[in-house]
């Protein structure tokens, strides 16, 4: 199967008439403005996965370098995401796909070692996804029915997969999400608001607060460098040169206030609910947040409810580089995303892609733990490492010598904290798989 390396060096270019040399693709390049790519941005993080930050996050770190951390991992985050915006276009080339860019830098190795990282990141968060959009389900079933036996997680996990998959069948590109943007915003700030003022009603109520750090040195430790990792997964995806290919040029500015309204008004938001729940509920609080509220139960059904129809949007943005790889292989560039061959094809496609998912979260209902850990793995290189290589190479001798101390200590300090979480992320794992069981009702 050739790849989309090869396709770019074959010189075959989208249709958009741009000046820029682009890759060929079957999704949309050079149309959406930033305030819509930076709407996406603020919903796209804003998301289910929300639900479970004050544990993940706030828990294992307490209040002190808990708010460090949130705010440093967030610049720095913001920092290498900006730095990496301005790589859009190197050479003439205007790169919509990651890998082809580090493939375009360093060589076909670097290209596949980009897509291994962003595609095992990718697939496995939308398992996150299915997973929560299935607790949320199961949440609603809890409270509206009468029944002693509540249905299994694995029957909500399997409605959430095909929800899902019609949602991507139907709506295929990112820039198609821009007709759901505005329903997806009220569904965020619904879900935030009523959130927001049962944690302030519990936070008051809730006179016997434990914000304390428990377990022994190890378990503290590895539960730190874990919480790190949440505040990184929170922050970004690994996929900027995607979003970005949707982008009205001049591309660079554009995706740079598109950037600057995710981690100011977005980060707002996700930042503001994870210490909201930590400080209602303290050390206890649950993994996923809803389960803990207080409230008659029509609230708790508004968040569940909102919280996922919201996912549906949001999961989409972070897999659409999985679906766009596999539309560009397989349908028919020359016809429209609709034509009756290239149905057939995405069909086939999306139905696989969510079908092994969705049995893979099902099998697996711990699913959290896999996304940290691919998180630690991919995600340092593909926030941090890449981007400083990428301007060390393309700069070379030209760099400052600050500049090159600047980008080589990014480079150590990203490639220690990725071991070391690593780590952190494998010990939970196998901690979890010793204790929970294929196809666990959690």
């Amino acid at each position: 199967m050739a790849s989309s390396l090869d396709t770019e060096a074959a010189g075959q270019h989208d249709k958009v008439g741009s000046s820029y040399a682009i890759a060929a693709t079957a999704h949309e390049v050079d149309t959406d403005s930033w305030q819509q790519v930076g709407l996406l941005l603020v919903i796209g993080f804003n998301c289910a996965y929300v639900l479970s930050f004050s544990n993940l996050m706030m828990v294992p770190l307490g209040w002190g370098w808990g708010v460090t951390c949130l705010l440093l991992v967030g610049a720095a985050a913001w920092y290498a995401n900006w730095l990496l915006a301005g790589l859009h276009v190197v050479g003439g080339h205007r790169f919509i796909r990651y890998r082809d860019l580090m493939g375009f830098v360093f060589g076909r190795k670097m290209y596949y070692i980009t897509w291994f990282l962003q595609f095992i990141h990718l697939i496995l968060g939308n398992m996150g996804f299915i997973l929560l959009g299935g607790r949320a389900l199961k949440a609603i079933h809890a409270e509206v029915s009468s029944s002693h036996s509540p249905a299994r997680l694995q029957w909500f996990i399997a409605a959430t997969g095909a929800i899902y998959f019609v949602f991507a069948y139907f709506v295929p590109t990112i820039s198609a999400m821009r007709n759901w943007l505005a329903t997806s915003a009220a569904l965020t700030v619904a879900y935030d608001v009523a959130l927001l003022a049962i944690l302030l009603k519990d936070g008051k109520s809730n006179k016997q607060k434990d914000y304390g750090v428990h377990g022994s040195q190890a378990e503290r430790v590895f539960g730190a460098f874990g919480a790190v990792v949440a505040i990184l997964v929170c922050n970004t995806s690994g996929l900027l040169p995607e979003i970005q290919s949707t982008l009205r040029k001049p591309v660079v500015p554009n995706m740079r206030r598109a950037l600057l309204l995710q981690y100011t008004a977005g980060a707002a938001v996700y930042y503001g609910i994870s210490v909201a729940g930590y400080w209602a509920y303290g050390a206890p609080v649950s993994e996923y947040l809803p389960s803990q509220l207080s409230g008659p139960s029509w609230v708790i059904v508004l968040i569940n409810g909102t919280a996922f129809l919201q996912s549906i949007v949001s999961q989409h943005l972070f897999t659409v580089p999985v679906h766009e790889a596999l539309d560009t292989q397989l349908q028919r560039l020359d016809e429209g995303m609709f034509s009756r061959y290239n149905l057939g094809r995405r069909l086939l496609a999306r139905g696989l892609v969510f079908a092994v998912n969705a049995l893979v979260t099902a099998l697996f209902p711990f699913m959290g733990d896999f996304v940290n850990l691919f998180g630690s793995f991919a995600l340092f290189p593909l926030t941090f490492i890449f981007p400083s290589m990428l301007v060390l190479k393309i700069e070379g001798k030209a760099a400052g010598r600050w500049s090159r101390i600047w980008h080589w200590g990014i480079i150590v300090v990203s490639s220690v904290l990725s071991v070391v979480t690593t780590a952190a992320a494998i010990r939970l794992v196998v901690h979890n798989a010793s204790v929970y069981h294929f196809f666990a009702d959690m």
